[in-house]
């Protein structure tokens, strides 16, 4: 196995978590793919992965070194699909991952759009309600709605999302309008979105204020449609109650009490050299997600 080969299984390894099931991706043999990485251990003088016997998982070394690895490796594919002619028609698998709502209403179309103009690439989409690890996850890219820690990823910022109080208006004619944080303690409350302890308490411009929830469900469709129907009050993204906001079914509460509308970004962690189709995905999810209302803050619904 030359030193390119190595390379592959590597990255397989990483990719998987595996060795047998790199090994059965490349069409090895489990023994051959740990020869392999064994001889690129020994070669760079590192140890690249911790082994037990229930996991393999990347060392320090091994996740900066699988960064270049891929840059190396989807350099050297364009540059074969230059030479054979196929540059102009991008292949390959990308791996993307959204928050589950969001990335039902708003990230999975786009990908739709991107997977037509692009015939011959292909996508794995993963809608959860978590921060993915896009290295232990091998994702290529990710839609992060949130105040972004300090990490060696790259940020790309498409825009900001709200989050806004909402009731219908039957609920609100019959308990009345809050005027103010201190009023929400008389009204009946959904909490979409708790841990383990009970519902977290609401954040606003001039403080926190502490409720007790009528409902609490991890699901935010489920939350909003029981406010539609009248349960009470639910903090949400704006996004998710956009459509029913506009239809009339909800109004927004306390729009002057809203703490600043959160940063959006797309996350990547291929540094300044981004292979050609990832970057082909994050130039076009960047210019759709932009011209998305929901991503213009504030400003959305006012």
């Amino acid at each position: 196995m030359d030193h390119l080969d190595r390379l592959r299984c590597f990255v397989a390894v990483a990719d998987t978590q595996s060795f047998a099931a790199a090994a059965r991706r490349l069409g090895l043999s489990a023994p051959a793919a740990t020869r392999a990485i064994a001889a690129l251990e020994q070669r760079l003088g590192v140890l690249l992965f911790q082994r037990s016997t229930r996991s393999v998982r990347m060392t320090e070394a091994g996740e900066r070194f699988v960064l270049d690895c891929r840059r190396i490796l989807g350099d050297l594919d364009e540059s074969e699909a230059a030479a054979a002619g196929a540059q102009a028609e991008p292949a390959g698998v990308l791996a993307m991952t959204a928050p589950s709502m969001f990335g039902r209403m708003h990230v999975a179309p786009l990908a739709a759009e991107f997977l037509q103009r692009h015939p011959r690439m292909r996508m794995k989409l993963l809608l959860v309600d978590r921060v993915v690890s896009l290295l232990e996850e091998a994702q290529d890219l990710a839609v992060r709605i949130a105040h972004l820690p300090d990490s060696g990823l790259t940020a790309v910022p498409v825009g900001a999302m709200r989050r806004v109080i909402v009731a219908s208006p039957d609920y609100l004619a019959r308990a009345g309008e809050p005027e103010a944080p201190r009023d929400l303690v008389g009204h009946r409350i959904v909490a979409g979105y708790f841990d383990g302890q009970g519902m977290t308490p609401w954040r606003f411009r001039d403080g926190m204020q502490a409720l007790t929830p009528t409902l609490m469900v991890n699901d935010s469709a489920a939350a909003i449609a029981a406010v539609e129907a009248g349960v009470g009050l639910v903090r949400c993204q704006v996004y998710q109650a956009a459509e029913a906001v506009q239809a009339g079914r909800l109004r927004i509460v306390l729009a002057d009490q809203e703490i600043p509308a959160a940063p959006v970004h797309l996350v990547h962690a291929a540094g300044r050299r981004v292979p050609a189709t990832l970057r082909l995905l994050i130039d076009h999810m960047a210019e759709r997600l932009r011209a998305q209302p929901v991503l213009a803050g504030e400003a959305f619904l006012r």
